[in-house]
């Protein structure tokens, strides 16, 4: 349990690093910590805010054949952003390169480091 807590917060860790590298508008004041505390927020927010949100806007999500997981995951980052001041998203746009970013880096990062099950 602690270990799965731990690496899903190391891989929200690199994605918002990926992003933040790559976007202008996501602001971190370049220290590290900030991304550490912000990717920490982010993962209690995605644990606890996200499966709430997501089951009050699931007919948008049936209608555009889940795009509007994209509006969702955006406003995650925007609450993580509201809650840590120093972690910065400027715009829509940033948001939602980041957004895809993150989703890149987790897809890839759990490819990787999650074990496969075996086949009995």
């Amino acid at each position: 349990m602690i270990k799965r807590l731990l690496l899903s917060w190391l891989v929200n860790f690199l994605g918002l690093w990926a992003a933040a590298s790559l976007l202008v508008g996501i602001q971190y004041n370049q220290q590290l910590t900030v991304l550490l505390i912000a990717s920490l927020i982010f993962g209690i927010v995605n644990a606890l805010v996200r499966p709430v949100v997501v089951i009050l806007s699931l007919p948008a999500i049936v209608v555009t054949m889940g795009l509007f997981t994209l509006v969702v995951n955006m406003l995650m980052l925007y609450i993580t952003s509201a809650l840590y001041k120093p972690f910065q998203v400027n715009s829509v746009w940033a948001a939602l390169g980041a957004v895809i970013i993150i989703w890149v880096v987790n897809y890839l990062m759990n490819d990787l480091l999650v074990e496969e099950k075996q086949e009995l």
